[in-house]
């Protein structure tokens, strides 16, 4: 009964109402939270106050749950919210957490589900242009978020016996994120950042972007289909030599300049943060080129 809950009772109580996606009646006459308080014994862990009963007091905090639900969410996708408008926005953010309710301590990882769910969210238009706004705004979350990770220093390069650096693997930044797009999400997040009033109407376009944190800000840097190749590679573990290899045998293989202007511009965004060597490992015929690519240059990305 009531009155004999223990505090974590109460507690899962309170929460079970509090998230409940219909109304605050619903949320007190139904599901966990009436069997752990029956609807006719709410006041007696909820008092009355002299404006409200029971029910509209713990109201209160049930409507300010989907508040600060859409408010998470908001900072997270301003870039889709703006897209769709206040009123589309707000019934994708109601659907959206009955389906994904809080389930952590922190709402940072609140929205991290919404890309695949726009998937099946009911009457989405532009529904695949929003999943890649949406994963791209994601991606720019998760760089500012990451944990930081030392840059790959010049010194730590020529420190790399050239032997070595076919076996050699190149670790990711922890903030580096990878995004292979189909549509122009990428140009419509640069239109909401500037003054303009008209964007750019989505549409079918392949953009490849590398997006990182450096200095205590994200960017994101545009990349070809051979760098965008060449760059998944090593971040996902190939090492050196066996991610010029597989951009050797590619049609319109990138030359030894395009390489070494790629890896100095990747190395000077810090999109690595070390340089592992396999033990026991000596060079071969692409050595050569992997021992000659630098640090230096390379041109700015876009602030995100």
């Amino acid at each position: 009964m009531a009155p004999e809950l223990a505090l974590g009772g109460l507690q899962r109580w309170m929460q079970s109402v509090i998230v409940h996606p219909g109304s605050p009646e619903e949320a007190l006459a139904r599901g966990e939270g009436a069997s752990l308080v029956p609807p006719g014994r709410v006041a007696e862990v909820i008092l009355p106050s002299a404006a409200l009963d029971p029910a509209e007091r713990i109201g209160i905090y049930h409507g300010m749950y989907r508040l600060r639900m859409a408010e998470a969410l908001e900072s997270d996708y301003p870039a889709l919210a703006h897209f769709l408008g206040e009123d589309r926005w707000s019934a994708l953010v109601a659907g959206y957490c009955a389906a994904h309710p809080s389930r952590s301590y922190t709402l940072n990882v609140l929205g991290r589900p919404l890309a695949d769910w726009l998937a099946e969210a009911p009457r989405l238009r532009q529904r695949g242009f929003c999943r890649d706004l949406a994963r791209l705004e994601w991606a720019v979350t998760e760089a500012f978020d990451a944990e930081e990770t030392p840059r790959l220093a010049e010194a730590e390069i020529a420190a790399v016996p050239a032997a070595a650096w076919e076996g050699a693997r190149l670790v990711p930044s922890a903030a580096l994120r990878i995004l292979d797009l189909g549509w122009n999400a990428n140009e419509w997040l640069d239109s909401t950042k500037d003054d303009r009033h008209e964007h750019p109407r989505p549409r079918r376009r392949a953009e490849r972007l590398a997006v990182f944190r450096r200095d205590y800000a994200v960017y994101r840097r545009e990349l070809s289909l051979s760098a965008f190749r060449v760059l998944s590679d090593l971040a996902s573990g190939r090492s050196v030599g066996e991610a010029l290899a597989a951009a050797l045998r590619r049609r319109g293989a990138p030359g030894p300049d395009a390489l070494t202007r790629w890896f100095r511009q990747w190395a000077a965004d810090g999109l690595f943060s070390r340089v592992e060597i396999a033990p026991g490992l000596g060079g071969g015929g692409r050595a050569g080129r992997a021992r000659r690519l630098g640090v230096r240059g390379g041109h700015r990305p876009r602030l995100a």
